[in-house]
């Protein structure tokens, strides 16, 4: 959160030394009435919360979300600058992202056109007469990012991981997994229901006739229910032994023999050479479907998907129509966000380098990235010192262990090198031509490094993305300079801030490297075992305690979490709390004691400071959706499932045994 009227850069170019004294936690947001020991949750930003209800535009808020989107404001700024100026030499960065946004904020012009963008596509899908048309159709749409009704993407090898490849993924539903179209609880029913109400909207909004939409809409949900009946559900899709299948090429051939993958491949400018197909399964029922569904069904399931995908760049009517089931229906928000807020958000995720570099320049100064740089070289030894602690595992894994820490390649802030988007042509005539452009030139990105080694330089997240991530096969932390900002990241706050909030997600993403995911990658990235028997045993133990622990969360009667699907996620929250604080106090040694501020030690700011960062309240409507296929707890028991555990948390707060707050030491999870 930012605590005065300067612009961001502002408060990041203040020194220590002219900044005075820093600041702590922020006091005001505590729920006094509350207890911490009870509910730390409630007691951490109770009062925030209470004083600052979700925005009717948002599913969720919390000082964390309401700094991404003043963040969004930042990149609207950058925006509004580039777009002002029309002069920008062709092709360059300031051209093309400021083209691209004008183009979007032009409401205008997108409600005049309708549905005229995405019209010749659709004709094209209709025009189709044979197997070998539909096969071509399928390329063309993967070329500009509509993956139906399967994913082709580069990735790095599972077993040689210094080495790019294609993978194949499942893909080709249009509601958010598998679960809803098969499961008979009453929420899924009532999705499937509005599920084929909104596509029968969506076709007659383009100009067919309402009958003749809604049995397109059953054509669309029988033809995704079959695909989703051949796919891994969410938590099998987290073991990455049930992805790794590599399949020579002639033997992908094989496995769906009614694809020509040689023409496939060959105008993709793809090699021909080894892939992995995470689900042979779902390939087989692609297989099928090829094999035996008549082509007017094709035609319609891939209408449907061209029509999903540009809804949000075609009239007023489309986009309030996308909005009403993806939007209002599954996360709850009652109305969209501003259109330059959603034009900001499409040209990051686009042509997020075009605008980084001067993004990185104005909110991301050189003394917050070295401040970071300390921050993260010191909780990666303190896991190196938990990993040495550990009672349960033994001398030969623990160096294995050690050895794969060592290896971590921290990223932070933004890529050495921006991609310069060379080749792709953007105007300010249609939003959606613009969106195929881009989206054209991304997934010919992706695909050039098909058979190449594999590009350590290269970032999965834009400069201003408000989030992070762990990549098991290059085994890196990385950390955008959108989620370097307060209340996350403030070079302005005192350590135990920065280490309770940012450092908790560093520890987070490191603990990623050593969850029930990240543990089957060695040390060079490959899916390998590194544990013994017996200590493989002691951490599948370790785990279930953590997956119990969250199967006793229910977000209302019925309906609690999967204690397998959030089981990585909350490995990180536990490992990373540990580790962060852990490091907070070795990073005092030798220093004097930071102040008590606000009558909160720097032990009661730490822990305070990741409740605040941490403390989101989220619309049950979403809530339902993430229970169902989020591997992120909610924000309630991110903060107190993890705190529970530490012996450090009842310690700073005096909680008695009994306490809430406080399992019990039979029931405490500890797993790094």
């Amino acid at each position: 959160m930012i605590r005065s009227s300067l612009p961001l850069v502002a408060l990041f170019a203040v020194t220590t030394a002219s900044a005075g004294a820093l600041h702590g936690i922020h006091p005001e947001d505590i729920n006094r009435g509350g207890d911490a020991c009870t509910d730390f949750f409630d007691y951490a930003n109770g009062a925030w919360r209470q004083q600052n209800p979700i925005p009717s535009y948002m599913d969720r808020w919390s000082r964390r979300w309401q700094s991404g989107e003043v963040n969004k404001e930042h990149v609207r700024d950058i925006l509004t600058e580039l777009s002002a100026k029309t002069d920008w030499p062709k092709g360059s960065a300031g051209q093309l992202a400021g083209d691209f946004y004008a183009a979007c904020m032009d409401e205008s012009r997108v409600d005049a056109l309708g549905s005229k963008p995405v019209q010749p596509w659709l004709v094209e899908v209709n025009a189709i007469k044979d197997k070998a048309g539909l096969q071509r159709m399928i390329g063309k749409l993967h070329d500009v990012g509509v993956f139906v009704p399967f994913i082709v993407y580069a990735n790095e090898d599972l077993h040689e991981p210094s080495k790019t490849v294609a993978h194949i993924y499942a893909g080709g539903l249009g509601m958010p997994d598998r679960d809803y179209y098969l499961k008979p609880e009453p929420r899924f029913v009532e999705a499937r229901a509005k599920y084929l109400e909104h596509v029968a909207r969506m076709f007659e909004l383009a100009g067919t006739q309402p009958e003749a939409a809604k049995q397109n809409a059953q054509t669309v949900f029988a033809f995704e229910k079959r695909l989703a009946e051949a796919s891994l559900d969410n938590v099998q899709l987290r073991d990455p032994k049930q992805m790794d299948h590599p399949t020579a090429f002639a033997d992908l051939r094989k496995l769906a023999p009614d694809f020509d993958w040689t023409k496939y491949f060959d105008a993709a400018h793809m090699p021909r050479e080894a892939v992995n197909v995470t689900q042979p399964k779902f390939m087989q029922q692609v297989e099928k479907e090829l094999a035996t569904t008549p082509l007017p069904q094709w035609k319609t399931y891939l209408q449907w998907h061209v029509l999903n995908n540009a809804a949000d760049t075609l009239s007023t009517p489309f986009v309030e129509e996308n909005f009403a089931f993806n939007g209002k229906f599954l996360t709850g928000a009652t109305e969209m966000k501003p259109r330059w807020k959603r034009c900001a958000e499409l040209t990051d995720n686009q042509l997020g380098e075009a605008l980084g570099a001067k993004y990185v320049e104005k909110y991301f100064p050189p003394e917050a990235k070295a401040r970071m740089q300390e921050m993260v070289k010191n909780i990666l030894l303190a896991m190196d010192d938990t990993i040495r602690g550990l009672d349960w595992m033994d001398a030969a894994t623990k160096q294995k262990a050690l050895e794969k820490r060592s290896t971590f390649f921290p990223k932070l802030g933004y890529p050495d090198k921006f991609k310069d988007y060379a080749g792709v042509v953007v105007s300010r005539a249609s939003a959606w031509d613009n969106v195929v452009a881009a989206s054209r030139w991304n997934v010919a990105d992706n695909r050039s490094q098909v058979g190449k080694p594999t590009d350590r330089s290269r970032w999965g997240m834009t400069p201003p993305t408000s989030n992070a991530y762990y990549n098991p096969s290059q085994n890196e932390i990385v950390f955008p300079a959108g989620i370097l900002q307060p209340p996350a990241f403030d070079v302005t706050a005192t350590d135990a801030v920065n280490y309770g909030a940012i450092g908790v997600v560093i520890g987070h993403e490191i603990s990623h490297g050593f969850d029930d995911q990240g543990a089957q990658f060695d040390a060079q990235g490959r899916l390998s075992n590194w544990w013994t028997p017996e200590d493989n045993k002691q951490f599948a133990a370790k785990g279930q305690c953590v997956v119990s622990q969250f199967e006793g969360y229910f977000i209302e009667p019925g309906i609690h979490h999967n204690g397998k699907l959030v089981l990585g996620e909350s490995i990180g929250d536990l490992a990373g709390a540990k580790i962060a604080h852990r490091a907070y106090l070795k990073s005092r040694e030798g220093k004097a004691p930071e102040p008590t501020i606000d009558g909160f030690t720097p032990e009661q700011q730490f822990f305070l400071a990741w409740g605040q960062f941490r403390g989101d309240e989220i619309r049950m409507e979403t809530q339902r959706t993430m229970v169902q296929g989020d591997p992120h707890p909610i924000a309630k028991y991110r903060v107190n499932g993890p705190l529970s555990n530490l012996p450090a948390f009842r310690e700073t707060f005096q909680c008695k045994a009994d306490a809430p707050m406080v399992r019990a030491e039979k029931d405490r999870c500890e797993v790094w």
